[in-house]
Order: C-alpha cells, then structure tokens, then sequence
C-alpha cells in the first residue's frame, strides 16, 4: 500500500490536535517503531504508509480521549487519508473503544506494539541511562511482569497483539526492544522539534 499523503501532512495534522510532549514523543516513537517494522518484515515498498499509520494512530487521543478512534476518521479525512489509512488507525483500538479487528499484519503489528512502546519507554526513563540501547529482554520481562510499573500499558492486550501476529509474547518484546533501541536516535531527534 503507497499512501498519497506526505508526511508534512500527517504531522501537521497531528500537532494541529495533539500539543503535549508526551504523546507527540509517542507518535515518533509508534511512527519509527511502524518504519522498522516494515522493513523488517519484508514491506519495505510500504514503509512510509506504515510509518505514517504510526505517526496518526491517536491523531485524536489528546483532545477527544471519549471518542478515540470515533473522531480520528474525521480529523484524518482533513487531509484526505485514504480508507486504509483510517481503518488500520482505528483498528488499534480494537476491543477498547471499536469494533475493527486488526486483519493485515501492518494492523496487527500497530495493535500489538502501540502499549508496548509505551511500557519499554517507562522502563527505559527508569535506567541510568535513561536509554533502550543497553536494556535486556529479561529487564524488560520483569518490568512486564510487574503490574505496578507503568500500570497504564495493558498487558492483556500486548499479550493479545502477540496472539493476533502468532507471535510468542518474548518475540513481540524482543523485537520491539529491538526496533526502539535502532530508531531510539532519530525519535531523539524528531523531539527536538516539539
């Protein structure tokens, strides 16, 4: 799938209704995350669609958190997303707040490492380093395992998303560590524009 929006686009839209830190860190990171992704995975030729799916996944959380993934088809319409673009960005929430069950793996993969990014992120912010680059799966195991760390990132659904790729649930870790530790630089230096 080529996309026909550019990425100028898709971030103005994003900072036209999302202004806090936080969740523009977190669309880089789901955006770079997506890239990786895809390259890894054989989609290369897909790369910037699954990136940008990344980059607008809750295009709407900030300012429309009750109607996440409701309002994004409108906002996305703004810059005339195509229909697989808004499908696989409201697929994310599948089972939480829609119906749409992630079916391509492009879907899947946004579903399952959405709230991972975010887990792996808190646990890295944790680190000396405050860095992916040297932490272990097994650390990251541990902070998965306990539930009062970063309690906000479901784990019932990382573990869903894993079953959706038919992933063991290590693989989905091991491979999203993988992926943040590669694109930790220029999420880096993506934020410097916020």
């Amino acid at each position: 799938m080529q996309t026909k929006i550019t990425r100028t686009q898709a971030l103005a839209l994003l900072k036209k209704y999302n202004k806090e830190p936080f969740h523009l860190l977190h669309a880089f990171t789901v955006e770079a995350v997506m890239r990786y992704f895809a390259n890894t995975l054989g989609h290369a030729e897909e790369a910037d669609f699954w990136a940008l799916c990344g980059l607008l996944h809750d295009v709407d959380f900030e300012q429309y958190p009750n109607e996440h993934c409701k309002k994004a088809p409108e906002l996305l319409a703004e810059i005339n997303a195509e229909p697989e673009l808004v499908r696989a960005i409201c697929s994310h929430g599948y089972g939480i707040c829609t119906d749409i069950k992630p079916e391509h793996e492009m879907e899947k993969i946004l579903f399952a490492t959405d709230e991972l990014t975010g887990l792996i992120g808190a646990a890295a912010k944790m680190r000396p380093s405050k860095s992916t680059q040297d932490m272990e799966l097994s650390s990251l195991k541990k902070k998965f395992k306990d539930k009062k760390f970063a309690a906000g990132c479901s784990r019932d659904i990382i573990k869903q998303g894993a079953e959706l790729l038919g992933w063991e649930l290590d693989k989905l870790l091991d491979e999203t560590l993988k992926a943040m530790r590669e694109t930790e630089q220029t999420v880096l230096q993506e934020t410097k524009s916020i």
